[in-house]
């Protein structure tokens, strides 16, 4: 049976006049008529009574009209979700990032994607930079959100956010009780709380390069496996960390966050897909990211 069968009988059965349901379908009256005709011969009843000047449902009709509604409903709540799905405004975008991108513009940038894509599920997982690599080139996620970035040519890569390193001390401490810039080298013998454990190289040996720069290496090192682990440690006095300036935003107790002199070469976050990825959802996230990055550059 053809959907605009069903059409032509919807029109006819509310407007119970042939002529008005002609007009109403910007149609002649005798290809309507033919068409009822043709889907009363299909199903071997008939949907309407005709008198010769009242045109009245049967019983079938009055069935058919119900359900044809709801066929008809269905078949365009369909084609509007496929539409939508196909052009990104529905459907599931995984996004994986690192655990410290979550103090910095990460947050508000999600936020900013669910307000313009309200109907996308989005999965978000935290992930280190080995297993983000892994998950996007076995296609587990969509989107991956390192610190400083994914090596490699497989990847579109946007940078989200550049910052300078801070030194996460125990409160109490002299380095925490400091006025003026600190330097480095006055806390070398102080215990570095680096990570992440594994894999290797990460962030952990990016802090090491920047001590090297400095003129020292850490006499006393502790790899831990993330970023919340190592501020645990120093908020009861394990030791210190390099971190970057955005997780000073959520301040913790225990942990002064002090700024300090000498070389800073920062980090960067940066935002990764498979350059095959061609999934609406991934471009429209993208799209997304390069307007707010731009944005926050003019502030």
């Amino acid at each position: 049976m053809e959907f605009k069968r069903l059409k032509y009988f919807i029109a006819v059965a509310e407007e119970l006049h042939f002529g008005r349901a002609a007009a109403r379908l910007d149609m002649a009256q005798p290809p309507l008529s033919r068409q009822i005709a043709i889907l009363e011969d299909q199903l071997g009843v008939k949907l309407f009574d005709r008198a010769r000047n009242q045109v009245q449902l049967t019983d079938a009709g009055e069935v058919l009209l119900d359900r044809a509604r709801e066929i008809l409903a269905d078949l365009d709540s369909a084609y509007r979700e496929a539409t939508l799905i196909g052009q990104g405004g529905a459907g599931r975008l995984r996004v994986a990032f690192v655990g410290t991108a979550t103090y910095g513009p990460l947050p508000n940038l999600i936020k900013s994607y669910r307000s313009h894509y309200p109907n996308v599920d989005l999965a978000l997982s935290s992930m280190n930079n080995a297993e983000l690599e892994r998950a996007l080139i076995q296609r587990e996620i969509d989107i991956a959100v390192a610190r400083p970035r994914l090596g490699g040519d497989a990847f579109r890569s946007v940078v989200l956010h550049q910052e300078p390193l801070i030194v996460a001390v125990p409160d109490g401490s002299t380095a925490a009780r400091r006025a003026d810039p600190l330097q480095l080298k006055e806390i070398a013998e102080e215990t570095f709380l680096l990570y992440p454990r594994r894999p290797r190289p990460s962030f952990a040996d990016h802090v090491l390069g920047v001590c090297a720069e400095e003129g020292f290496t850490p006499s006393e090192q502790i790899f831990v496996q993330d970023f919340q682990t190592a501020i645990s440690m120093v908020s009861v006095g394990v030791g210190v960390a390099l971190v970057p300036e955005s997780v000073s935003h959520s301040p913790k107790s225990g942990v002064t966050y002090r700024k300090y002199a000498g070389y800073n070469p920062g980090t960067t976050l940066t935002v990764h897909a498979r350059s095959d990825n061609q999934k609406p959802h991934v471009l429209n996230f993208f799209s997304l990211l390069q307007k707010f990055v731009k944005t926050a550059a003019n502030y």
